[in-house]
């Protein structure tokens, strides 16, 4: 399954997901400081805009945060159904030009929602090697994973040298980009200073 085929999978997973929320899960804090499911559901929408309408924002915006707060106050109050649909129809500029970076921010993102609402589910390995091997860069992951060694105990993935990080990819996938609620299903050396980086 080539890329483009994984995101598609991805968001297809999602959209399904959101379109069994209540209104109250939509409003539930997600694992992105600040934001409720409805928010993150609303910075996704990049790939359903054109080019030119997100260069605009990225020239309002100034930076990846700036561009962030100005989609999700585009999008953040339209109703769910337009959001899910909009989502579900995906498939622009951004997977086009970059589906590898496309996917790792999907990935995060649906885990952003489900870890709160307590979805859990079974990421294809093929999928989570994909997001583990090819971090979102715009996550700065280097600021977590440099001078660690990161080894995945359900898929066949490691990388990095240094005091060993170990335990399921998709933890390892969420810490890499930041999310320390993902540290405690994760074991090893290299923790006590992955958790001093994540604050």
């Amino acid at each position: 399954m080539d890329t483009r085929e994984m995101l598609r999978a991805e968001r297809g997973e999602l959209v399904s997901l959101l379109r069994e929320l209540s209104e109250e899960e939509w409003e539930t804090p997600s694992l992105c400081a600040g934001w409720r499911v409805r928010d993150v559901v609303a910075h996704l929408q990049t790939d359903t805009v054109s080019l030119g309408t997100y260069l605009g924002f990225t020239v309002r915006g100034r930076s990846v945060d700036g561009v962030n707060d100005l989609l999700v106050r585009e999008f953040g109050a339209r109703p769910t159904e337009e959001l899910i649909d909009r989502l579900d129809g995906a498939g622009g500029w951004f997977t086009r030009m970059a589906p590898g970076i496309a996917l790792a921010d999907m990935f995060v993102h649906q885990q952003d929602i489900r870890r709160p609402l307590g979805r859990a589910r079974e990421v294809p390995a093929e999928r989570l090697v994909a997001v583990l091997s090819h971090p979102d860069p715009f996550a700065f992951p280097r600021r977590y994973t440099r001078g660690l060694r990161y080894v995945a105990t359900d898929v066949e993935w490691s990388r990095g040298k240094g005091p060993e990080v170990r335990g399921p990819g998709e933890a390892l996938a969420l810490v890499m980009v930041g999310r320390p609620a993902a540290l405690d299903d994760l074991e090893g050396d290299g923790v006590a200073i992955l958790r001093e980086r994540l604050g």
